[in-house]
């Protein structure tokens, strides 16, 4: 049986969707200057450490891209 529940994030991926979760505007999604932005101020990622992160959280199904923009997957705060 297969289970739908997401393994469990990092620490720091975890700050990290919060953190991007508690900037998003809105409109409900995020440009990708945003994000890293939002990392930076927040969570003091430079933009390589940020881009790491995003990925992380693109691969494993918390945040997806339509349009360029980045937007987060039924985000519930852990």
């Amino acid at each position: 049986m297969i289970s739908n529940r997401r393994s469990p994030l990092t620490p720091l991926a975890q700050d990290a969707l919060d953190a991007l979760a508690r900037g998003l505007p809105s409109e409900g999604e995020l440009t990708h200057e945003q994000a890293y932005a939002i990392l930076e101020k927040q969570e003091e990622l430079e933009q390589p450490a940020a881009e790491d992160i995003i990925e992380r959280l693109y691969m494993r199904g918390h945040i997806y891209e339509v349009e360029g923009k980045i937007r987060l997957t039924d985000y519930r705060p852990e």
